[in-house]
């Protein structure tokens, strides 16, 4: 589809500086652009390419002042990063109206309901007694099991796997191979040195605007539910166990593991290959630098923490700098030794 720069203003709430009728197709990065195309300058580190791009717009703050010549329109924001993003989901959203109807063969259960203007892809099952919401895209090989519900305006991309009684809120995205609802890690040892599997029967609480990474998955509870809370944002390769819950608005970066029964609270970020123990609780606003261990709870809001076992990033970076210079203290010491000698 091909819109005017005037237009793309109008639906950021921006201004334009510049030829208002030069037409856009196509977005693209800021050193890429090509006539047609609309980029955007965020980051002052990429202001030479405004310079030379052959796009036929860039987005930038209101702020922004050239230093040099340019030649593509200027739409004026408040903040060029959020702007751009709003464009994208615009665009993404063009894009998957394109998918509707159900495709076949694929199988939907007795006593289930579809909403309106949903997609099925080719060779998705969902089983009996399902609700599926309005407008809900549900691609190709995607399994849903027995009573599981999913709200309006959601999205469950390829292979995604939703066992039985779990529910997905409204607009929500889960990528390509997710598990919700798998069996929680659950296992008695026996006298014998065997393991006896403990029954996982609780089920899986996804909340509204959520999104899931490609092969995350989110186990089960061993009763009860395990809960992702409002706008949770959950990367690829996450592992979240039974009975955990995740609060609004938190961010956990990939290969995360949180073991079973945990709590992590509202707005907390959680980096790359972060580990949590079972049974803590994380409180609200906590940012946990990537590769640290959490093996205690965290009461207080606000904190910064990194390492493993974890400690506030200050006192860790402090310790980092003592860790450092161990051989030469090593050193040090066997010299006074030999001189005692």
């Amino acid at each position: 589809m091909e819109f005017t720069v005037e237009q793309i203003a109008f639906m950021l709430n921006g201004e334009v500086r510049g030829d208002k009728t030069l037409k856009v197709s196509q977005l693209a990065k800021i050193e890429e652009g090509t006539e047609g195309t609309i980029s955007f300058l965020a980051n002052l580190k990429y202001e030479q390419y405004l310079y030379t791009t052959k796009a036929s717009a860039v987005i930038v703050d209101k702020s922004f002042e050239p230093k040099k010549s340019y030649s593509p329109a200027l739409i004026l924001v408040e903040n060029a990063y959020s702007a751009f993003t709003t464009l994208l989901q615009e665009y993404q959203k063009i894009l998957s109206d394109s998918k509707k109807g159900i495709e076949q063969p694929s199988f939907v259960g007795e006593n289930t309901t579809l909403g309106d203007d949903i997609y099925i892809g080719a060779f998705a099952y969902i089983g009996k007694g399902c609700t599926i919401g309005k407008n809900v895209k549900i691609y190709p090989q995607v399994s849903l099991g027995d009573n599981v519900t999913v709200g309006d305006n959601t999205t469950l991309y390829a292979g995604v796997k939703v066992y039985s009684n779990c529910v997905i809120g409204s607009n929500c995205t889960i990528h390509a191979n997710a598990v919700i609802g798998s069996d929680g890690f659950g296992f008695a040892p026996q006298a014998d040195g065997t393991y006896k599997t403990i029954p996982q029967l609780g089920n899986v609480i996804v909340e509204d605007h959520v999104s899931i990474g490609a092969n995350t998955c989110v186990d089960c509870a061993t009763m009860g539910s395990t809960i992702i809370r409002n706008g949770a944002k959950i990367d690829n390769l996450v592992q979240i166990a039974h009975n955990v819950e995740i609060g609004k608005n938190t961010v956990i970066a990939a290969l995360t593991g949180i073991s079973g029964s945990s709590k992590v609270g509202d707005s907390c970020m959680l980096g790359g290959q972060v580990g949590i123990a079972g049974h803590l609780h994380i409180t609200n606003r906590t940012i946990i630098t990537a590769q640290s261990g959490i093996s205690k709870n965290i009461k207080k809001e606000g904190l910064i923490l990194s390492g493993s076992p974890a400690m506030e990033n200050t006192e860790n970076l402090r310790s980092q700098v003592v860790y450092r210079k161990l051989p030469a203290l090593e050193q040090r010491l066997r010299e006074l030794e030999n001189k005692l000698k």
